[in-house]
């Protein structure tokens, strides 16, 4: 894992050391608990570490208050903060005992996170267009995961949503969505992880999201944008 990431990431000695700590305690809890199929060190650097980091070179995070939406067990939000530590991170989920988990393990990585268990559609009516930046890994189709994150995003901001090799299908399929929330599809940032291509589609916040979105989860999903 260190070696990867020391060839790699860019990242300073105390960085790597902190990411590796984070990637042995998932790897150790993975044991009793679901958080990754990825248990194998080095696929953890570089299918966790280096695709979540990857990142910092689609937008600039210095400083920003991010939202990590449907977070798992903490992709991309803690890898995000340790190489970027001037982030203010939220990192949310529905499922308390990954949340529980990040927060027992954060605090003794030395690592600043607000960890909220509630449902993004929800949790949302408290933070409304209050983030500079929102993310989230493989959680949903674009369509979906547009209403669930732009809501959070100030104008001016951007949400990024990590896709793979149906990235460019998902974007046609949700331009409607995007549209509707307020948002709109800037620029798509490849980079490469182990033998695929990865994608950063990065949707800027150009005008506020209608009050009425997002609608209940369940409408979200029988009826998307």
């Amino acid at each position: 894992m260190k070696a990867v990431l020391e060839a790699r990431s860019g990242l300073s000695p105390e960085q790597i050391d902190t990411l590796c700590a984070f990637g042995q305690a998932l790897i150790e809890k993975n044991q009793v608990m679901n958080l990754t199929a990825i248990t194998e060190p080095q696929a953890v650097a570089e299918l966790h570490f280096l695709d979540c980091i990857a990142l910092l070179q689609a937008e600039d995070f210095s400083g920003r208050r991010v939202i990590d939406v449907g977070c798992g067990a903490g992709f991309p939000g803690v890898p995000l903060k340790i190489a970027e530590p001037s982030i203010e991170l939220t990192l949310l989920d529905s499922l308390a005992k990954r949340m529980t988990w990040l927060r027992e393990i954060l605090p003794q990585l030395g690592v600043e996170a607000e960890v909220v268990t509630a449902r993004a559609e929800e949790y949302v009516q408290t933070c409304r267009e209050q983030y500079d930046i929102a993310t989230s890994r493989a959680v949903a189709r674009l369509n979906i995961l547009a209403e669930l994150c732009l809501p959070y995003v100030k104008v001016g901001g951007a949400f990024l949503a990590m896709k793979g090799a149906l990235a460019d299908e998902e974007m046609e399929e949700a331009k409607r969505a995007i549209a509707l929330l307020g948002g709109k599809i800037e620029r798509v940032y490849e980079y490469p992880i182990q033998d695929a291509i990865h994608k950063a589609v990065v949707i800027r916040k150009v005008s506020s999201t209608p009050p009425k979105y997002p609608r209940a989860f369940a409408k979200i999903k029988k009826s998307p944008l």
